[in-house]
């Protein structure tokens, strides 16, 4: 999986790595840096929060404090937590005033209609389930935020809902950063490991979509 990489990228995520000061001011700077980067990730979704929990989780599974892996999570969780409820209090102000919100304009035209309309769907027979999948599948946060919003769920029923959303997510790449740096000796081997895992994985839906239509489209 390394070979696929540049010799210039894996020197410097080498470089990056083996450069890291002593665990102690690691987890001073390294946790609320995650943090504040991990909320304004949910807070403008352009930022790859995913590979952020991958790569802090490869450094937590090779530093000696067994509580590391925790923290990683439990920071990344509250952090992904707390983006997402702000965003849809922001999203639902704008729905509920007269003129709109560019806010919601915003986040509309990231959702394709195709998927918003299934989320819509769906949301109304299983809405925690949803929340969980789409908080899984890359670039499926928006598109159910936005039905959320559409369909006026109540702040409290998506909190609801968000909560185990975010743990799991939490979860996924904390495991994904735990595979990366169990394959590999060295930290920043395990860093690029786990970022080109995360790469794969946010590619896949992609990928599929693209396959299923152009195959709609040969047999139509």
């Amino acid at each position: 999986m390394l070979a696929l990489f540049p010799e210039a990228v894996r020197e410097v995520a080498r470089g990056v790595v083996e450069t890291v000061p002593p665990e102690s001011t690691q987890q001073a700077v390294g946790y609320p840096t995650l943090f504040l980067l991990v909320a304004l990730g949910s807070l403008v979704p352009v930022l790859p929060t995913g590979a952020l929990v991958s790569t802090a989780a490869v450094v937590a599974f090779h530093q000696s404090t067994p509580l590391a892996l925790l923290v990683v999570f439990v920071v990344a969780a509250f952090a992904a937590f707390l983006g997402d409820i702000t965003l849809y209090w922001l999203g639902l102000r704008g729905v509920g005033s007269a003129n709109g919100s560019r806010l919601l304009d915003r986040l509309r035209q990231r959702a394709a209609p195709d998927r918003l309309e299934t989320a819509r769907r769906r949301l109304g027979e299983h809405a925690v389930a949803v929340l969980v999948v789409s908080r899984l599948l890359p670039a499926g946060r928006i598109p159910v935020m936005v039905a959320c919003l559409l369909s006026r769920m109540p702040l409290r029923r998506f909190v609801h809902g968000d909560a185990p959303a975010c743990l799991a997510w939490a979860a996924a790449y904390g495991l994904i950063g735990i595979a990366g740096g169990s394959l590999f000796a060295q930290p920043w081997e395990g860093v690029v490991a786990a970022v080109a895992l995360t790469v794969l994985v946010s590619a896949v839906p992609a990928v599929w979509r693209r396959l299923t239509s152009s195959g709609r489209a040969d047999g139509g």
